[in-house]
């Protein structure tokens, strides 16, 4: 198991590397300058600001950040966000969109899994169609169109919730449920065809044979076994959860660091692109690395693999 744990760290270090190279590079090859906006500042002050980002020598600046990171854990002072670090702005963003993501989530897993366990024991019954109908919607429909349609009904028409903010609880729902919705239909649909490939399976047959109830082979053979299926869709999801949360964000006008991820996108902030893309490939590459060993520890076989 310790050789499986360090095999899956030296591929997300590597991973890490090539995302940081991969994205360093492509905002070296985008147009536009950051330090020219409506009027251009003369060259010598062009030269200083270029120098003091360190952006003069794309190489050196390449080596130079990476080695700040590692070494400091910061890319340095942001150009958007005047005498702040990438730091500062990630550490006062960050926890507004993991709040965000962490309850979607939690609702997608809960939900889907129970829609999904519930659509295979009811098979081709009512509430098995509606589940079916339900997850095409919520798989095919933007988040966008979601989030509109929640403010418009929610928020203008029976004004149960705020339109947007952030800072209390009833301001989280909107763009929890909105967020959660697609990876809610995708668990639902997974947990469903897992659980139906179970209920055929013979130690199923075996344990019904045997007068064990329907209950507690649910509870004990069907779904620890069906959930395989989700738990190693859980790390796409986590990182979809936050990649999403950049629309969602801005729909319902959450501080997050998805909003500032886009605006500094558009600025061309290049310390503040790495620092937020890092960011998410870090935890992307977590969610991934606490799923592989999840999976390894529940089916041995994936580890001796």
């Amino acid at each position: 198991m310790i050789s499986f744990i360090l095999r899956r760290l030296l591929q997300s270090a590597l991973v890490m590397a090539v995302v940081y190279t991969g994205t360093f590079w492509l905002l070296m090859a985008t147009p536009g300058d950051p330090f020219i906006g409506n009027k251009q500042p003369p060259p010598a002050v062009l030269r200083a600001l270029r120098a003091r980002y360190g952006l003069n020598n794309p190489w050196k600046a390449y080596f130079a950040y990476a080695w700040r990171v590692l070494r400091y854990g910061d890319f340095g002072p942001t150009i958007s966000y005047e005498n702040w670090t990438v730091r500062d702005v990630i550490r006062q963003t960050l926890p507004v969109s993991m709040a965000l993501g962490s309850l979607a989530l939690l609702i997608a897993l809960w939900a889907g899994v129970a829609a999904g366990m519930a659509g295979a024991l009811l098979k081709g019954r009512w509430p098995d169609v509606a589940l079916t109908i339900g997850t095409l919607l919520g798989i095919s429909l933007p988040t966008f169109v979601v989030g509109s349609a929640l403010l418009i009904l929610f928020s203008v028409d029976v004004a149960v919730f705020p339109p947007g903010g952030w800072g209390t609880l009833r301001q989280l729902v909107l763009p929890a449920l909105t967020l959660s919705l697609p990876f809610l239909a995708y668990i639902a649909r997974l947990s469903r065809s897992s659980a139906l490939d179970v209920m055929s399976a013979d130690f199923v047959r075996t344990a019904r044979a045997k007068g064990v109830s329907r209950l507690k082979v649910v509870r004990g053979h069907i779904l620890p076994n069906a959930s395989l299926a989700v738990l190693t869709y859980l790390g796409p999801a986590a990182a979809g959860v936050l990649t999403g949360s950049f629309v969602v964000e801005k729909i319902f006008a959450i501080p997050g660091l998805g909003e500032v991820f886009v605006n500094a996108c558009l600025d061309k902030d290049i310390p503040l692109v790495l620092g937020a893309v890092l960011v998410y490939t870090f935890i992307l590459v977590i969610m991934n690395l606490l799923v592989d060993i999840g999976c390894a520890w529940a089916d041995p076989r994936i580890r001796i693999g």
